[in-house]
Order: structure tokens, then C-alpha cells, then sequence
């Protein structure tokens, strides 16, 4: 078994960290305090830590014709639970950075993926891939 990763991510509101991780992600809530929030992230340990002012706004690189945004989080699901996380996500009318696709299409490490914003700008990615052989795949 992977071991669970922990990241900790600045948060400018933590009714609205709250809201977003916990009502629309379904994340689990763990541990907390005045100013921190544990999540269960699929597993992982993902904190939101509440600041006064958020860092600079994230960049972008090209990847497949997209702009992605740099830095970004997420995790590495199964086919079945990014289409229910993407599903979700449509229904509630998330604006995306990039709406779900497949990126990659037809060559090595084929991958299901979209991008999004948080209440305080973090950019998340999820992403799926339907030969999890292909994670690392080069060509």
C-alpha cells in the first residue's frame, strides 16, 4: 500500500475552506482548530491553515494545449470516482480551469483529468487513468 501524503495549503476563510473540502468534496473533517482543518483526502492527510493574505496567484505551463496552473494538488483516482467526482463537481456548477476531458488521447499515459479553484485560489487537478500501468509512462 502507498503511504497517505499530508500537504498543508494556505486558506483566507475557513467557513469557506469548510464549505468547499468538506459539503462539496465530501471530504471527511478530522482534527481542528481556531486557525487549521484536517481532511480526509482520499486517504491522504490534506490541511488547510487560514492566513491573513493568500501567496501570489498561481502561474501556467502548456500541457496538451491547456494552460495549467503551477503549483497544483490533487490526487490520482479510479476511472469510476473521478466520473462521480467530475459528475459532482458539474452538477454543482464549479468553474473550472480546464473542464473535464481525456488528456493525452491515444498516446502513452492517457488520463482522464480536470482543474479547479478553491475559495482562496489553490488550484486543484484530479485525474484518472484507465491503465494505472500508464501512471509513469513515458512513451
Amino acid at each position: 500500500m502507498t503511504q497517505p501524503f499530508h500537504l498543508a495549503i494556505p486558506v483566507d476563510d475557513l467557513d469557506k475552506a469548510r464549505a468547499f473540502y468538506g459539503d462539496l468534496l465530501g471530504f471527511k473533517q478530522g482534527r481542528s482548530d481556531t486557525h487549521w482543518i484536517d481532511w480526509d483526502m482520499y486517504g491522504h492527510q490534506l490541511v488547510t491553515h487560514c492566513v491573513k493574505r493568500m501567496p501570489t496567484p498561481p502561474e501556467y505551463n502548456s500541457v496538451d494545449g491547456h494552460n495549467v496552473p503551477v503549483p497544483h494538488f490533487g490526487v490520482v483516482l479510479t476511472m469510476a470516482d473521478w466520473q462521480q467526482l467530475a459528475d459532482r463537481l458539474v452538477a454543482a456548477k464549479v468553474e473550472f480551469v480546464i473542464e473535464p476531458y481525456i488528456r493525452f488521447k491515444g498516446q502513452a499515459g492517457e488520463q482522464a483529468t480536470l482543474f479547479f479553484m478553491d475559495p482562496a485560489g489553490n488550484a486543484l487537478e484530479f485525474k484518472a487513468f484507465k491503465d494505472m500501468g500508464q501512471l509513469f509512462a513515458a512513451d
